[in-house]
């Protein structure tokens, strides 16, 4: 593996996992931990990942944004099956900017940017037939015209200051590669298996 830019190496790895894996490669277990020390795991989707860090998007009142917004840390774990590869990444998290959260929004699906404002996410829902009649109301709403990004949504961006890139091999002798944020740069070890 032996390469010093983690990020740069995640890509990398990514890129294969897109064109190779048989199932979403985009997607990824998010653990976070609230106020009150209780931890969450869920999968999400990955929407970027750049120098910067990795982009998720979710509403801003849902559980998780809720957690986000705590404790400000999170953590990711990617599984690649096919290629017997693994990532870990740990860091702390902030919110994107407006700008880029409406420039993640006008490229998903109508239906999506529809459902972001149908949708009071992780809130008790009465009935599916409430949640059909508020899709009816907000399509009705915006129909003809393009479908702003509600106020309640947008990105994340988690801040990467510990990876672990984990390749199989046979015999469980797997390697571990664990990068750290030292200042500006990185520090990589190599773990036991």
């Amino acid at each position: 593996m032996a390469e010093l830019e983690p990020i740069a190496l995640f890509r990398r790895w990514f890129e294969e996992a897109l064109r190779d894996e048989p199932f979403d490669a985009t997607a990824t277990c998010l653990a976070t931990v609230d106020a009150d020390g209780r931890p969450s795991a869920r999968m999400v989707l990955l929407k970027g990942a750049d120098e910067r860090g990795f982009l998720l998007v979710t509403n801003y009142e849902s559980r998780k944004a809720r957690a986000l917004d705590a404790t400000k840390r999170a953590a990711l774990c990617f599984h690649w099956p096919k290629a017997e590869r693994q990532v870990r990444v740990e860091g702390a998290v902030e919110r994107v900017d407006a700008a880029e959260s409406d420039a993640y929004f006008a490229t998903r699906p109508r239906g999506s940017q529809i459902g972001a404002w149908a949708s009071d996410q992780s809130r008790e829902l009465p009935s599916r037939a409430t949640l059909e009649q508020r899709l009816k109301d907000v399509e009705a709403r915006f129909e003809g015209g393009d479908v702003p990004r509600p106020p309640h949504w947008g990105g994340y961006l988690l801040v990467p200051d510990h990876l672990e890139l984990w390749q199989g091999r046979p015999s469980r002798l797997h390697e571990r590669e664990v990068f750290d944020r030292v200042g500006a740069g990185w520090k990589r070890v190599e773990l036991y298996p």
